[in-house]
């Protein structure tokens, strides 16, 4: 890579001189580093570049969010209600689906890519000065917990990716880790979730920490607890309800709010600095000697004062994430995206299409699909897909996708067979050569105005839809 000129960087009040890359060229390195070091079980790396900057991992409070699916939006909605308090919210998302920026924000404000370049620059010279050698994930973790720690968050909130043996957040001693649900696309021959894949999420777990779940399965939320128990962790009772949201999206995201609703109940109440929200206008501070009968002056007084329930705020609350279940009804016709490429997250899909065909009768509807999770069980996911198409009419045009770099090359489905085996399933389905023409088909195919086109299977897929339209940062 090309140096332009150098400059200095403090870390820990050393100085070090090293390349000044623009952001084209930071965003280059983080695409070339993706397989580097993946193996690394100890953390060596990820830890030697904490070090180096000062340990921003144990600078500010830190929630984590792991699990299978409906990790990004539970960061959304606990960020949206502890703003709500009156917090400064850090976030951490994985992944993106146009730009690294996504990924970091503050208050969900993605970082600029001014700051995005000034960071980039700082950690990666950090990188060559210790002569450590992380992956992209790595240092895109650093990155945003010492940007976190620069703007002196009062909670920074990551999502802990799968996929890792021993994950890099587990450098994080975090007061609070929340699990969406476990599920798995390779099962045991008893119907089972593999022991390993507990353990790949736990282990971001620490002594001390607060752990509560959204998991509906009573033998996943047992070895939940005995496994934390042995690490020492605080158990909270497990979440039932679903969040009052809109309609569809209670059905489809109300557990997630409601994770989200535990989360900041947890954090406010017994980890944060209590100056920093107006108790009074509170939605989840619990305040001291309310029990019992409130008195009649207090009667008054919010009779005259109507305080904002938590109900009333989860119904004005935004629902969607960019590409996570995202529908796009200004279009003609409406466009749904959903970077859903493994099986619970395909059965909330298509769980989300037939509720919003009861709010409004879709004139044809047709699923674009491109997937390249080699995990994937086939056979349940065709038996998905037949099972929907019985109840509701349309059709799929399955499509190639190429990896982006943080999928580390993972292969595009064989489109031919997969379409042959969807055909089998006496489903109309077809192969496209690429995106463009899949998407120029689906168009023509449905109703201009109340048609729906469906984009799915990746964010590779969403990646090329975003292209489509000329759009270059979400």
């Amino acid at each position: 890579m090309n140096t332009k000129s150098t400059q200095k960087a403090t870390l820990k009040g050393a100085i070090t001189t090293g390349k000044i890359r623009n952001y084209n060229e930071i965003i280059e390195f983080l695409d070339a580093h993706w397989t580097t070091n993946t193996n690394d079980k100890e953390l060596q790396c990820v830890t030697q570049l904490d070090k180096a900057l000062g340990k921003p991992s144990q600078k500010v409070d830190i929630i984590t969010v792991a699990g299978t699916n409906g990790k990004s939006l539970t960061i959304n909605f606990t960020t949206q209600l502890l703003r709500e308090e009156g917090f400064k919210v850090g976030c951490f998302y994985t992944p993106h689906i146009l730009t690294y920026n996504e990924r970091i924000a503050i208050n969900n404000e993605t970082v600029s890519n001014k700051t995005f370049t000034e960071l980039g620059n700082e950690i990666i010279n950090a990188v060559e000065s210790a002569g450590t050698n992380p992956n992209s994930y790595e240092i895109l973790l650093i990155m945003a917990l010492h940007y976190f720690a620069q703007n002196k968050v009062d909670v920074a909130i990551i999502e802990a990716p799968v996929g890792f043996a021993v994950n890099p957040v587990s450098i994080c001693n975090p007061k609070i880790v929340a699990i969406t649900r476990i599920v798995s696309d390779i099962t045991l021959p008893d119907g089972q979730v593999p022991q390993k894949t507990f353990n790949t999420i736990l282990n971001i777990v620490k002594s001390g920490s607060y752990v509560v779940s959204a998991d509906q399965s009573k033998l996943h939320l047992q070895t939940i607890l005995e496994k934390i128990k042995i690490k020492g962790a605080k158990w909270t009772m497990p979440i039932r309800k679903l969040a009052q949201l809109n309609y569809p999206f209670e059905q489809l995201h109300g557990r997630c709010a409601a994770l989200a609703e535990r989360i900041g109940d947890t954090y406010a109440n017994t980890f944060a600095n209590k100056e920093t929200t107006i108790i009074s206008k509170s939605l989840i501070i619990r305040q001291k000697g309310q029990r019992g009968r409130p008195t009649l002056e207090a009667k008054r007084h919010a009779e005259l004062h109507p305080k904002k329930t938590i109900d009333q705020f989860w119904k004005e609350t935004e629902n969607t994430l960019p590409a996570r279940f995202q529908l796009l009804d200004k279009e003609k016709p409406s466009i749904l995206l959903d970077n859903a490429n493994n099986f619970d997250a395909f059965k909330n899909l298509l769980l989300g299409i037939r509720l919003l065909h009861y709010q409004r009768p879709l004139k044809g509807l047709t699923l674009v699909i491109g997937c390249n999770n080699p995990n994937l069980d086939m056979l349940e996911f065709l038996k998905l897909l037949r099972y929907f198409f019985k109840k509701t009419s349309g059709q799929v045009i399955v499509c190639p996708v190429k990896s982006l770099p943080y999928d580390m090359g993972l292969p595009s489905w064989d489109i031919e067979k997969v379409t042959n085996d969807i055909k089998n399933m006496k489903i109309k389905a077809k192969a496209s050569k690429n995106f463009e023409e899949a998407f120029e088909t689906a168009q023509k195919s449905v109703d201009e105005r109340h048609g729906l086109v469906v984009i799915t299977g990746s964010s590779a897929l969403i990646n090329k839809y975003w292209q489509y339209k000329e759009i270059k940062k979400l």
